[in-house]
């Protein structure tokens, strides 16, 4: 499939002509400002921007704490409070660093949210959500290894229970549970703290680059629409009445979206920057004292349910355990229900078998999805709440549910679902919306999903 037709970058001096025929940069950036945009998309397509914004914080934030961090176990602790007291504007910059790793979730949640509902997973994306997974897991694993650094007592017991998922893999559990923390006897020390942050430092640029496959992906599929209908590509005319550039039309939508969303991340950083961290961690890490309830960050929570929901007291469990001799035990088991849980939503452009694209049009699989959305609040609650009392039995019925979602429900919608039909065109739906009432359209309040 070729890209939108669309006008091109065409260089008009003799210096743009020479630059273009050596290093087609110029050529590049044009092509991306001026790329053929849906002209229907909503505000959730605004999220991408505070990614992209989130992602150059992060890595400028975090190359100044560098230069202040010291990655020992005697003294890493004793930095992060030199950050915070004596060096100037430090708080202020840790600040930014811990609670822009939550910004970076909620934008990555509300996108990929965004995405299951509109169907943007569905061909011809399906690489471009196999690579925005493959961006997903790295975040998690960057962010798991920035919460090690500060070296508090979360951050020292935490790392201790998530290495300790490896030691659960059968015969080969116990050498990669070593070759993670780089001592013989699997204790966390500095080999352990060495490797978290060159791979936190190194992580990002990889990440960066990711993003630049992402969006490049953008060029020949083009975007995804609230509605699901292609872009049409018979003629630049055609084209042209189903989008817009991307700039100035789309790019000052999503800075004037990005500038509410940096207001309340600077109340959040100004007035409650611990809000969503845990007062342990400002406590230095002690080996010989255990936190009474050890939790992840909140991005980790929905995950943290569901790796603890399978204990062997679960009837798949037994089975499980009896049919592999023992091999797969309960710990082990969720391991597997905790990654396993990313897989099947990165299986998604498989696993819907609906011949409709949006959410929009689907009248059952609405129910569905906004049941599973509610979901995954349940488990991130959950995950927060200790392993006892009635919290295992919803922790349980929630990771159900999350794999009956993508390998029951999904497949099952798009046989028995009687989707409506959707807008012939771009154009229809836009001018459905937002026509002025002398074009003879009737303008509707503009849809919240």
């Amino acid at each position: 499939m070729g890209g939108i037709p669309h006008d091109h970058y065409e260089p008009k001096t003799g210096g743009e002509k020479w630059l273009h025929t050596r290093l087609p940069i110029v050529g590049l950036m044009y092509d991306t400002l001026m790329i053929p945009t849906p002209k229907n998309l909503n505000w959730m397509w605004i999220w991408g921007i505070v990614l992209v914004f989130t992602l150059v914080l992060q890595i400028v934030t975090g190359i100044v704490l560098v230069m202040h961090y010291v990655p020992h176990v005697d003294m890493a602790f004793n930095s992060v409070e030199h950050i915070m007291r004596n060096v100037n504007g430090g708080h202020m910059i840790r600040y930014f660093h811990m609670n822009g790793a939550s910004l970076f979730f909620v934008a990555v949640y509300a996108h990929i949210f965004r995405s299951l509902y509109y169907g943007s997973y569905k061909s011809p994306r399906e690489v471009t959500w196999i690579v925005g997974m493959l961006m997903y897991v790295l975040m998690m694993g960057t962010a798991f290894m920035g919460y090690v650094l500060p070296w508090g007592q979360m951050s020292f017991h935490g790392t201790a229970v998530i290495t300790g998922l490896f030691g659960a893999i059968p015969f080969i559990g116990e050498s990669v549970q070593v070759w993670l923390l780089g001592t013989p006897n699997g204790s966390i020390g500095q080999p352990a703290l060495n490797r978290f942050f060159s791979l936190h430092y190194l992580l990002p640029f990889i990440l960066l680059g990711l993003t630049i496959v992402h969006v490049w992906a953008f060029h020949t599929t083009g975007n995804n629409n609230p509605t699901g209908v292609e872009v049409r590509r018979t003629s630049k005319e055609d084209a042209a009445k189903d989008t817009l550039p991307f700039w100035p039309y789309f790019v000052i939508k999503d800075l004037f979206a990005l500038a509410i969303i940096l207001a309340v991340f600077m109340a959040v950083v100004g007035f409650m920057p611990n809000y969503l961290g845990h007062p342990d961690n400002y406590i230095p890490a002690n080996p010989l004292v255990t936190p009474s309830h050890i939790v992840p960050e909140w991005y980790f929570l929905p995950f943290y349910a569901i790796l603890r929901a399978f204990d062997q007291e679960v009837w798949l469990v037994i089975a499980v355990n009896w049919i592999t001799f023992g091999i797969i035990d309960a710990k082990f088991f969720g391991v597997i229900a905790m990654f396993g849980a990313i897989v099947v939503m990165a299986l998604a452009p498989w696993l819907d078998t609906s011949s409709v694209r949006s959410g929009r049009y689907r009248p059952m699989f609405k129910w569905w999805f906004w049941l599973f959305a509610v979901n995954f609040m349940l488990l991130m609650w959950v995950g927060a709440r200790p392993a006892e009392g009635i919290y295992p039995y919803i922790a349980l019925i929630g990771s159900t549910y999350w794999f009956a979602y993508f390998l029951v429900i999904l497949p099952l919608l798009g046989v028995i679902e009687k989707p409506n039909t959707p807008p012939a065109t771009i154009e229809d739906d836009f001018n459905a919306h937002y026509a002025p009432k002398g074009d003879g359209a009737q303008p509707v309040a503009s849809p919240a999903e």
